[in-house]
C-alpha cells in the first residue's frame, strides 16, 4: 500500500518518479496508458522525454534498454486494449462515467477513427487520451488483428523512439538542461495537446 501511495505522490514529478521507480514504473505507465481504459490520466509524452533526457545527462537509464522495454510495453498495451474492445464490443459505450472512465474520451476517439481509418492506431500514439482508447475502438470495430498489429508495431516503436530520443539528444546537446527540465516538460505537454485542440475547434465550427 505504501508503494502505491508513493507512486501517486510522485506521479507528476517526473524526474523523481523515474529515479524512484526506474524501468519498472516506466513500463507499467506506458502499458497502462496505452492498454487500459483507466490509464488516460497517466503521463506519456512528457515522461518519455524526461526519461530520455535523464539517460543522457547522468546515465540514470540506459537508452538502449529503455527503448527496448518501452517499445515492448507500448505494443503489448495496445494489444490488450484491442482485445478488451474486441470481446466487450459496443457494450463499452454504455459504461457509466467514473474517475477512471469517461465516455466522451471514447466517443472522441471513435471520431478520430472514423476520420483517419486504420492509421488512427499510429496517429493516436501522439495524441494524449486518444492513444488510450484507440486500440479499444479498433477492437470494438472488429478490425483485423493482423492489420491492427502492423499499425500497432509501427506506432508503438515510432512513438517511444521519437519521445525518448528527443530528450536524449536535448540532454546531449544543451549543457545543464536538466536544471530547466520543467520548461521542457511544459513545452512537450503543450505541443502534445495541439491535435486535440485542433479537433475540438474543428468540431465546434461544424
Amino acid at each position: 500500500m505504501d508503494t502505491i501511495i508513493e507512486f501517486f505522490r510522485q506521479l507528476y514529478h517526473f524526474e523523481h518518479l523515474i529515479r524512484w521507480g526506474g524501468y519498472t514504473v516506466l513500463v507499467l505507465i506506458v502499458f497502462a496508458e496505452t492498454g487500459l481504459l483507466a490509464g488516460f490520466f497517466l503521463p506519456g509524452d512528457s515522461l518519455l522525454v524526461t526519461a530520455g533526457l535523464l539517460s543522457a545527462v547522468d546515465g540514470a537509464l540506459n537508452i538502449f534498454i529503455l527503448n527496448a522495454v518501452l517499445c515492448l510495453a507500448a505494443i503489448m498495451g495496445d494489444t490488450v486494449g484491442y482485445w478488451i474492445g474486441y470481446h466487450i464490443g459496443p457494450r463499452i459505450f454504455n459504461k457509466d462515467d467514473s474517475f477512471f472512465f469517461h465516455k466522451n474520451h471514447l466517443l472522441r476517439t471513435q471520431y478520430f477513427y472514423e476520420k483517419y481509418g486504420a492509421k488512427t492506431i499510429v496517429i493516436a500514439r501522439f495524441v494524449p487520451i486518444v492513444r488510450t482508447f484507440a486500440p479499444t475502438v479498433a477492437g470494438v470495430g472488429k478490425m483485423k488483428y493482423r492489420k491492427f498489429l502492423s499499425y500497432n508495431i509501427i506506432g508503438g516503436i515510432g512513438w517511444v523512439l521519437s519521445m525518448t530520443l528527443i530528450g536524449y539528444f536535448l540532454g546531449r546537446s544543451i549543457p545543464n538542461i536538466e536544471k530547466q527540465i520543467h520548461i521542457i516538460i511544459f513545452i512537450v505537454i503543450f505541443v502534445s495537446f495541439i491535435p486535440i485542440m485542433k479537433e475540438w475547434l474543428s468540431s465546434r465550427r461544424k
